[in-house]
């Protein structure tokens, strides 16, 4: 099979803006699997790796994908031509955690996700003008009319599903529902305190309703966003540019809370939000501090309740088991992430990146 004639986005140099461009992709090999894109989420993660995290460009990022399989290498057998698929983080599915069904803690899991994502001898499977380009992005780079993925990272879905808007169930969402409902094991009845109320946090909302959860507090200081957090099941909201002492308002509205998760990395915050918990509750983070941050908490008061925190990546998910959960709670009218979505053609990503940054839209994804 020759090469295929795409479209995509490329960031040539840190900071620069995405650039369309007709680009070659190679055929899938073996184990390998071709979607045309319908849908793609942006992450925050797209964003900090155009402006600075250290991956090898130029690149094609890109990785919430949602599309239809048009090929499959020989060695696929689970997932073929016509399927309706979202593609996810990618795994080695052969180390140590990866068989213990924790694919998010592979042991190649900076490599596979922000490397090149083929293995040497492939050489990339993406190219401009001959010269190639860094691929593979999260075992996808779905920013491009068609991408690359794996068995492991494809999920099928029903062809009755909003294809176009599913990406985002691949990362952003997972993580944040996943939090909840995977890694902090939030049961009914639970209270819950998140921290920063953007597609992550209010996704952590979404599970944490969808699980019964008893008190959602959401600090938030964006005022549509608290509001929306209200509309999706938080029962308060709480705007820290005016509240003098958040810790001692959450304490006065519920006394304390079983989970908190944070998704700001800002260490003050963390500080706040591990002192929310009740004896025995967990903090859950997910945000990216500053390279140089310490924990900034208080062993002997955690000591003293017995309290835990963790960082947590993709949700503790595996995604051929925790996308389908999220759909059929979706089904049930119980996880409205659709509410989160802004579209953008997909021309128009860099006006999408714009609208996260400035927080106009919460969960932008382009339109193929």
């Amino acid at each position: 099979m020759s090469m295929l004639n795409i479209r995509a986005a490329i960031v040539k140099e840190i900071g620069a803006p995405w650039e369309i461009f007709d680009v070659q992709l190679a055929p899938p090999g073996p184990d390998e699997i071709l979607i045309r894109m319908v849908g793609t989420g942006m992450c925050h993660t797209d964003i900090i790796c155009r402006t600075g995290f250290p991956v090898p460009m130029p690149i094609v990022l890109g990785h919430e994908g949602a599309g239809v399989v048009e090929s499959v290498g020989k060695a696929v057998t689970k997932v073929k031509p016509g399927d309706h698929v979202v593609l996810s983080f990618d795994s080695c599915g052969s180390c140590r955690n990866c068989t213990h069904h924790q694919p998010a803690y592979c042991f190649e899991f900076l490599p596979r996700n922000f490397g090149i994502g083929r293995k040497a001898d492939h050489g990339s499977a993406l190219s401009l003008n001959g010269e190639p380009l860094t691929a593979g992005f999260f075992g996808q780079s779905s920013f491009a009319t068609h991408a690359l993925a794996r068995e492991i990272n494809t999920v099928v879905i029903a062809k009755d599903l909003p294809l176009e808007i599913m990406g985002p169930l691949g990362c952003g969402i997972q993580t944040g529902a996943g939090a909840v409902a995977n890694s902090l094991g939030l049961r009914a009845g639970d209270s819950l305190a998140v921290f920063g109320g953007g597609a992550v946090g209010l996704s952590a909302v979404l599970a944490a309703r969808a699980l019964d959860a008893g008190t959602i507090v959401v600090v938030e200081p964006t005022a549509e966003r608290r509001a929306l957090a209200l509309e999706l099941g938080a029962t308060h909201a709480i705007d820290p540019r005016v509240t003098s002492d958040v810790l001692a308002e959450i304490k006065s509205l519920c006394g304390g809370v079983n989970y908190a998760f944070d998704t700001t990395g800002i260490p003050a915050v963390i500080g706040v939000a591990i002192e929310t918990l009740l004896p025995g509750g967990v903090l859950g983070m997910v945000g990216a501090p500053p390279p140089d941050a310490m924990m900034p908490a208080s062993l002997m008061s955690m000591l003293a309740r017995g309290v835990g925190a963790k960082y947590i990546l993709e949700g503790d998910s595996e995604p051929q088991v925790f996308i389908p959960k999220m759909i059929d709670w979706y089904r049930a009218g119980k996880f409205p992430f659709d509410r989160l979505i802004k579209k953008f053609p997909f021309e128009a990503i860099n006006e999408a990146a714009h609208a996260s940054e400035i927080g106009e839209a919460i969960k932008p994804v382009l339109i193929f």
